[in-house]
């Protein structure tokens, strides 16, 4: 029985691109980002667990077209292109790595080549390519406790602005900072540069009285 391929498929355009040949493995890395608060006074800082990360799915590729005696860079760049942003959604596509039970639905992060096997005249014939994808979940608020409301607007950070100052402001409630982080995809709360534009889920706040 031969073994199944694995496949790497654009769902945006339906295509469907079958590597040259299996990974030997693959990593699949999950984590947590916390934040440090610091305490005047303590030599260790307690941590603040800030929001889950998304997974990350890396492998190396392997490319050969020694036989064939052709440019190994033409099978290559199908993997390359697909982290070119599309014409109808101006971002790259969104893909599904599918191997056996492995079904992870993701975005290409980051590609890097390396050839390894050149004809006479300099053609390379064979690549190793390390890849990484970024697990992919559709942007969406949660509604929680009946705070957000409507679209969400955008305000441009100014000196002294916090995120339990901005949920107060925009959702009525300091404690619902870890939503304005979450959607903004801020590791660190404490640290948010001035001019910095963000994301305000709308809420029931207190802008407007």
């Amino acid at each position: 029985m031969a073994l199944e391929k694995a496949l790497i498929i654009n769902l945006t355009t339906g295509d469907r691109l079958p590597v040259m040949f299996n990974p030997e493995e693959y990593t699949l890395e999950i984590s947590n980002t916390f934040a440090e608060i610091g305490i005047p006074g303590r030599e260790l800082s307690p941590l603040q667990y800030v929001r889950g990360n998304m997974r990350t799915l890396q492998m190396e590729l392997f490319f050969d077209t020694y036989e064939a005696r052709s440019d190994v860079r033409q099978v290559v760049r199908r993997i390359i292109a697909l982290l070119q942003k599309e014409t109808t959604t101006q971002a790259p596509p969104i893909l599904l790595v599918s191997w056996g039970s492995l079904q992870f639905k993701c975005v290409l992060e980051s590609a890097s080549q390396r050839f390894i096997l050149f004809l006479p005249d300099g053609t390379p014939v064979r690549a190793r390519m390390n890849v990484t994808f970024k697990e992919f979940e559709p942007v969406r608020i949660e509604v929680e406790r009946g705070l957000f409301i409507g679209p969400p607007t955008v305000r441009t950070l100014i000196e002294g602005d916090t995120l339990a100052k901005l949920a107060y402001e925009y959702l009525g409630d300091p404690g619902a900072w870890r939503a304005i982080a979450e959607v903004n995809n801020i590791d660190n709360p404490r640290k948010l540069e001035p001019g910095t534009a963000l994301i305000m889920p709308p809420g029931r706040g207190r802008r407007g009285g």
